[in-house]
């Protein structure tokens, strides 16, 4: 894989809390327009792994590259702002707001628009095209008009990813996107971030084997803080270790 193929790259990626080696020397490299799966058994750091990615948290040593640019000392703000957005986590959702209302809050804050809730309805109106644009690209436009505290839990999971596409990132993180949901609900989502993964690059850390193996280009098993596997779900569902360390512990 070149360079130019990559869109993030962690070399020796390493956190240690208080003598307790939580991510140890991980190498991960994501392509770019991939979607790319973080998995493990509860333990194995793959929360801490992507808190590390999407600078929730600072490396205790080794590298982070996106786009080709060390962002390894960066926050998550400034993370945002080149491109590389952690849905669910950096979202606003405002319960009281109608879907097309948070949509237009989101491409206000990317275009560096104060949030003057006070101002003139034709001067906010200038973003209600492209909101509805992005409210129907989740699959939201019959329900623009409800209020996100009506919404269903998962029709409410397809607004935060709406609010995150407003902010036109090059890469989408997502943190558990199934996680509580019904089963009808865990295939809409599915669909959806299947659709809205043209163009864009996707990692995701999800517990949901089933999501992962319809989802993913490529899977990064992680055990104990190290990488233990790493392929299409083909590969890393038949590896011995895999199996003991992830699918032999209960997870299904």
């Amino acid at each position: 894989m070149t360079g130019s193929d990559l869109i993030l790259s962690a070399k020796g990626m390493t956190k240690q809390f208080a003598g307790f080696m939580a991510v140890n020397n991980v190498d991960l490299d994501v392509r770019r327009g991939s979607i790319h799966a973080l998995i493990g058994p509860n333990g194995a750091g793959k929360t801490t792994c992507f808190n590390l990615l999407t600078k929730f948290l600072q490396p205790t040593s080794g590298t982070i590259s996106f786009n080709g640019r060390d962002i390894t000392t960066l926050g998550a703000s400034e993370i945002a702002r080149l491109g590389m957005v952690r849905s669910f986590q950096i979202s606003a959702v405002f319960p009281k707001l109608t879907v097309i209302e948070n949509v237009r809050v989101a491409l206000q804050r990317r275009r560096g628009t104060n949030f003057d809730f006070w101002r003139a309805q034709t001067v906010l109106g200038e973003f209600d095209a492209e909101a509805m644009r992005r409210v129907e690209e989740v699959g939201l436009e019959d329900f623009a008009h409800h209020t996100a505290q009506e919404l269903s839990y998962g029709r409410k999971r397809a607004l935060e990813i709406a609010t995150t596409l407003a902010l036109e990132p090059e890469m989408l993180l997502l943190d558990e996107p199934m996680a509580g949901m019904a089963q009808a609900d865990v295939e809409r989502i599915s669909a959806l971030i299947k659709s809205i993964s043209a163009g864009r690059t996707i990692l995701m850390v999800e517990h949901n084997l089933s999501v992962v193996a319809d989802l993913s280009d490529t899977i990064t098993v992680l055990a104990r803080g190290q990488v233990l596997a790493e392929g299409g779900y083909e590969t890393v569902s038949k590896d011995p270790r895999v199996i003991e360390a992830y699918i032999g512990v209960g997870h299904g």
